[in-house]
């Protein structure tokens, strides 16, 4: 109820803002809400933005659970989906599904272990978190595009891409259902996005393996004197985080580009970090977390059209003040009485 009640509160402030800036509040209300819901086609690309922001928001909400900030998901997602590309890439050759799987294993096999680079610096060495995953985001970008410009550019096209992928790896989830959502690039992956979401809430709060994750994060040094290898928790947190962000590259790479695009990210991963806060961590509010951040992208990208002083970047403002009302609602305590 608190998180429902801070959400309204920094919309309402947003709106305000809005109005301070010369724009109806209504009208603004209209123009998001048209442009994530008007249509089939509409609804269907906010579930595509839906979906990576869904599990980079997974990214940072499970090492979180174990006491860590991941705030890596950019790199870790760029390198699961450069992985997922350079299967079918490398090996064109294989049959459906196991082309689907062996490239989607890699998104998740490389996202995962790009990811547990930082929590191992972390663990064994005594670096920190936030500054190592910062770093890994700049090498993972420009390894990525390394690969893409130079080793395995696509000869047809001058774009920063790699080869295009074979018809037997591409994902045509709702090809048969045409008019479900109108030829939007959502796949597959968003169903895969929400079960996996909703697994990973049952193991988090149902299983021993969760619980451990839990205690790591709540109190180390009393989960260690229980027995607990804290160290391998926080490196295991961070890789199955990570590999949620490489699944990405199922969404970018199978279901809707069929290649690795250079900059296809309007920094999900970051907007990821957002979803895990707005979330507090709890990775089955990551599913409202993400579809509310989901709307305001894709809602934003008509502010520039259909106002007169406000922009897409608006979809900024709204989401840092929601973000900070729910935190200040969370937050809000009375006061201890001392006597």
């Amino acid at each position: 109820m608190k998180s429902i009640l801070g959400c309204c509160a920094g919309l309402a402030l947003a709106l305000v803002v809005a109005f301070f800036m010369g724009e109806s509040p209504i009208h603004v209300l209209q123009i998001l809400a048209q442009s994530a819901f008007g249509s089939p086609y509409d609804f269907g690309v906010t579930m595509y933005y839906m979906t990576p922001l869904l599990l980079t928001g997974l990214a940072v909400a499970i090492p979180y659970r174990a006491g860590l900030f991941n705030i890596g998901g950019e790199g870790q997602m760029l390198m699961g989906c450069m992985a997922t590309a350079l299967v079918g890439v490398i090996w064109p050759e294989l049959p459906a599904p196991a082309s689907w799987l062996i490239a989607i294993a890699a998104g998740l096999l490389v996202g995962g272990a790009w990811a547990a680079i930082s929590a191992y610096l972390k663990v064994r060495r005594g670096s920190h978190e936030v500054v190592i995953t910062i770093m890994l985001n700049f090498i993972a970008a420009a390894i990525t595009s390394y690969l893409a410009i130079s080793v395995f550019p696509n000869p047809g096209s001058q774009n920063p891409e790699t080869m295009r992928l074979p018809e037997t790896f591409l994902l045509r989830s709702f090809d048969r259902i045409p008019s479900l959502f109108q030829d939007a690039p959502v796949n597959l992956t968003w169903v895969v996005a929400i079960f996996l979401t909703l697994f990973l809430h049952f193991v988090m709060e149902r299983s021993v393996f969760g619980f451990s994750i839990r205690a790591t994060g709540l109190n180390p040094l009393a989960a260690r004197r229980s027995g607990l290898s804290t160290d391998r928790l926080q490196i295991l947190a961070f890789a199955i985080g990570g590999a949620c962000a490489g699944l990405v590259g199922m969404n970018e790479v199978l279901g809707n580009a069929g290649q690795f695009k250079v900059g296809f990210s309007p920094e999900y991963g970051f907007m990821g970090i957002a979803v895990a806060l707005l979330a507090r961590g709890r990775l089955w509010a990551c599913l409202p977390s993400a579809f509310l951040l989901a709307i305001l992208h894709k809602g934003a990208m008509d502010l520039d059209i259909e106002t007169e002083f406000i922009t897409r970047d608006f979809s900024k403002v709204l989401q840092g003040l929601i973000i900070l009302s729910v935190v200040a609602f969370e937050n809000h305590r009375k006061p201890v009485e001392h006597t």
